[in-house]
């Protein structure tokens, strides 16, 4: 079992736990809704998507979030995931990401949609 993310306290009264597949979950989430620059001891850490929410909808919008979001998810967590296809869209003041991904410890292929409205 690995810690839950964000952090609490479950109903033993014992840090959260998670499974395996929510665990890489929670992981891509931190990478993506992170800003550079807002973990001290690692400032490139993130991929820089809160940034662009409000920026003019568009398919260069939508190809540099693409681009961002699947650096950020090869330099941060390489060694844990094979990103497989990845789509992006920023719809008014909501930021989606589709993103199909293989576990490479499991082997096993994952579909996520993570949306953050500002």
């Amino acid at each position: 079992m690995d810690i839950n993310f964000p952090y609490g306290v479950g109903q033993n009264g014992r840090t959260a736990t998670t499974d395996y597949s929510e665990h890489v979950r929670d992981m891509i989430r931190q990478v993506l809704f992170t800003s550079p620059g807002e973990r001290v001891n690692r400032p490139t850490f993130g991929s820089g998507l809160n940034q662009l929410v409000f920026e003019p909808n568009s398919p260069e919008l939508a190809a540099t979030i693409q681009f961002l979001v699947k650096g950020a998810l090869q330099e941060w967590l390489s060694d844990v995931i094979e990103v497989i296809d990845l789509q992006a869209t920023a719809e008014d003041s909501t930021l989606k990401v589709q993103l199909t991904y293989r576990e490479i410890a499991t082997q096993s292929t994952q579909e996520a949609l993570f949306q953050r409205s500002f």
